[in-house]
Parts: C-alpha cells; structure tokens; sequence
C-alpha cells in the first residue's frame, strides 16, 4: 500500500512527527553530521516517523532524518546512496532532543528556511499540495537504484519518495527530480538518494 504524503502546514520546527525542514531530531550526544566529500555541515532535510508507514513491519518507534550537502550542489555527489553527499539515520524515536548546530556554521545552509508537517493520507483532496508518498514501490525517474544494506549486503525496503517542495525558494534540491528512502531496519541502516 502506498500513501501519500500531504503539507499539513506550519509546525514547529522541532516537532516529533513526519516533516520537512526545521531542526534534527537525534539521541541527546549527537554531532550534527558533515558531508563525507567536503566536511561542511550537512543540510537537514526532513524525518519520517516509520509510524506513518503503511503495513511497516519493523517497530513503528523510529524515526528516519534525512541530511544532504548544499554547500556545492552537484560536487558533492549528493545524488548518490554511497558517496558520502548525504545521510540517512535509521533512530529510535524515544529521547529524541533537538541537535546542536555546529558553531559558526551558515545558518540558512543548516536547514530548508521552511517547516511544513507532513501527513500521511490515502486520497488527495482537491489542491492538496503532495510533498511525496510512503510505502509501496519507488516510482523511479530513471532506473531502479535500490542500495544495498552495507552490512548485510541484502536490497534495502523502500521506505518513501520525496518531491522537492512547494516552496521553490527554500525547497529540496533534487535537480527538479525526486529524494528515495530506503532502509534496512534489521541492520538499523539506512540510505538516502536522487534522481532527475
């Protein structure tokens, strides 16, 4: 089953639940990550509670956050699940707190310059704005890129699909494409990419 994913609106920007943009939610300890290419903090994305995912058969208490680099679009390999342009955490959704922005890093690189909830719906009501869907299979813009698990080597679940946002201004950087999701939750990994 696939569901869609709807702009609920404004919410806070550290509220436990399935959005886009504000701040990351992590264990208390967490380091806001760096891209692996170039060491500058990471952009947060979004988080995904695996609550809101249909028929998921691992603990729906977990959280999925979504990191990727824009600090030199299109050098960073931001695109690819293995590249180190972008992260995918697999957490636990209790004794999630806000992560520290790293000192002196550029504030409006840190996050998306909009926080919008996220809701899981089956149907779209007329002029809904659809920021993505949950579930079923990846409707692939080019071919399918399903990663593999790092340490089980087995194909990752499809967890869901990203569209750049309504806001062309502070919206997700996917070259006008989608983000995929996937996970291994056995292994507590997970991988994050983009197609155009």
């Amino acid at each position: 089953m696939t569901m869609l994913l709807l702009d609920g609106g404004p919410v806070a920007p550290d509220a436990p639940v399935t959005r886009i943009g504000g701040v990351p939610l992590a264990p208390v300890g967490t380091a806001w990550p760096a891209c692996a290419v170039c060491a500058a903090p990471l952009q947060f994305l979004a988080q995904i509670h695996l609550g809101d995912l249909p028929g998921h058969t691992a603990p729906t208490a977990g959280m999925l956050t979504l990191f990727m680099c824009a600090n030199r679009p299109g050098q960073c390999a931001q695109w690819s699940p293995g590249a180190g342009g972008n992260l995918a955490l697999l957490l636990p959704a209790d004794g999630l707190r806000p992560v520290p922005a790293p000192d002196g890093a550029a504030r409006d690189l840190l996050g998306l310059g909009t926080v919008r909830a996220a809701v899981a719906a089956q149907t779209a009501p007329a002029g809904a704005t659809i920021l993505g869907r949950l579930g079923g299979t990846p409707d692939w813009l080019q071919y399918d890129e399903t990663p593999d698990c790092p340490a089980c080597a087995q194909p990752m679940d499809f967890l869901a699909e990203l569209a750049e946002g309504p806001d062309p201004v502070t919206a997700m950087n996917f070259g006008s494409g989608r983000g995929y999701a996937h996970a291994c939750t056995p292994c507590g990994r997970a991988a994050f990419l983009w197609q155009c």
